[in-house]
């Protein structure tokens, strides 16, 4: 059979790292695919600039707008990222009637409804895979190998760069300012890191895998997002003492009244095997019914990883070039017209456990009148750690841990609390989820 012609927009890490896999692994792929795929045509902003990969046989241009009015080319691969010029070439390459791979994750997670929707009427495929994870097969995994399952919820590290400073700030007693630094030197961590320490890109990522698990349109202005930059070096010591280990958790349940969507830093039993995924490495957790839990582990990010995800979705593509439009693997694992309206729930809906961190003064008292005021909200204590005063200070730190409760509850408590005459600093809460699987 002829090869297929693919045309890659944008020449950076992954786009050479794309180009090195293809080329590296050619007669593999073709094996694997049926077919010879060609790089006939790239775009890049500089394109006198040297590059890692080998350009020869290839045309280049400035415009990445040339690739897609290419008649000659069948695949369109965008890895330029971000959502402009992106969203536009994306839907101009539909329009052409181009099959597409992207990385992108805030593409498809703030526009994806609107690709998929067009891919569909142009009977083309998005292929998606390496904008979540990396190098990890999560969304083949949801959308095909767990296609027998209810899925019940799923919990993923999904931002190496989080991941890597919390697992610094722990295994080495370094500050969060500190580690954050050397995250930019070692390049885990841009110039502005706002995406990946306030919890941003993983909250794309949680987007698009809850939507694969539970089929419900892509809904990313409902995920609720909590950034780590407020984690001090004496919770970390706190958790640890109790048996558990911080980290920036995406989560994603299902209810019967509506789906919980939610990025923050959590405490998860030190046991938990996703409590010990450390440095850039991501995880996730995905209970289903029938199979139960199912850990998925790998690089998350680097050119590499994200290029096995880029090529392996090109050589899908190439599969399905001559399979009958309506007998493909749907977008987003369920039939278009068969998705849910199930709603996303308001954050003060979900249900968790917490830790609280409530320093005060050592007086007499203070800790029957915070135990009264989370009764009167049906706060049950797990558990209760109070530290001895520093030498000379008159503070100390009560550490509480919960059993679950909605975050309204807990809020109503921790504003009574916050009026305690004894209450010297901040209240400091992270959620705590057992994963029990």
């Amino acid at each position: 059979m002829k090869p297929v012609k693919i045309g890659v927009m944008g020449l950076g890490t992954v786009g050479a790292g794309t180009l090195d896999v293809l080329q590296n692994n050619r007669i593999e792929i073709c094996r694997r695919a049926g077919r010879e795929i060609q790089v006939i045509q790239a775009s890049a902003r500089d394109i006198k600039k040297p590059r890692s990969c080998d350009l020869s046989g290839i045309q280049l241009t400035t415009d990445p707008f040339d690739i897609v009015r290419n008649p000659d080319i069948d695949v369109v691969v965008e890895l330029i990222g971000g959502e402009s010029p992106a969203c536009d070439l994306v839907l101009q390459a539909i329009e052409h009637g181009k099959h597409v791979v992207t990385a992108n994750k805030a593409l498809i997670a703030k526009h994806g409804n609107q690709i998929f929707a067009a891919a569909q009427d142009k009977k083309v495929v998005v292929a998606f895979e390496a904008a979540v994870a990396g190098g990890i097969p999560i969304i083949k995994a949801l959308r095909e190998g767990l296609t027998a399952n209810h899925i019940e919820w799923l919990a993923g590290i999904i931002n190496g760069t989080g991941n890597f400073i919390l697992t610094e700030m722990r295994d080495k007693n370094r500050s969060f300012e500190e580690v954050l630094k050397e995250a930019q030197a070692l390049g885990y961590a841009e110039a502005d890191p706002t995406f990946d320490i306030e919890g941003i890109d993983a909250a794309h990522k949680l987007t698009i895998l809850t939507s694969i698990a539970f089929g419900i349109p892509l809904q990313f202005d409902k995920v609720y997002t909590e950034g780590i930059t407020h984690i001090t070096l004496e919770d970390v010591a706190y958790a640890e003492q109790l048996g558990y280990r911080i980290k920036h958790i995406g989560f994603a349940r299902k209810r019967s009244d509506g789906i919980e969507m939610r990025v923050h830093p959590t405490l998860i039993p030190e046991k938990r095997l996703i409590a010990n995924v450390d440095g850039v490495m991501n995880a996730v957790l995905v209970k289903g019914d029938a199979v139960g839990p199912t850990l998925y582990y790998g690089p998350g990010a680097g050119a590499g990883p994200t290029a096995s995800s880029v090529v392996a979705d090109l050589v899908d593509v190439v599969r399905t070039l001559t399979t009958d439009p309506e007998n493909r693997v749907p977008h987003l694992a369920f039939q278009p017209d068969a998705l849910s309206d199930h709603p996303v729930l308001p954050i003060e809906a979900c249900q968790t456990a917490y830790y609280l961190r409530i320093p005060v003064q050592d007086e007499a008292g203070v800790i029957a009148s915070i135990s009264r005021i989370l009764a009167e909200q049906k706060i049950n204590i797990e558990s209760i750690l109070q530290k001895e005063p520093e030498p000379g200070s008159n503070q100390v730190d009560v550490i509480l841990l919960t059993q679950p409760v909605t975050e309204k509850q807990l809020l109503h408590a921790l504003a009574q609390i916050g009026s305690l005459p004894q209450l010297a600093g901040d209240i400091i809460r992270i959620r705590l989820e057992g994963m029990n699987a």
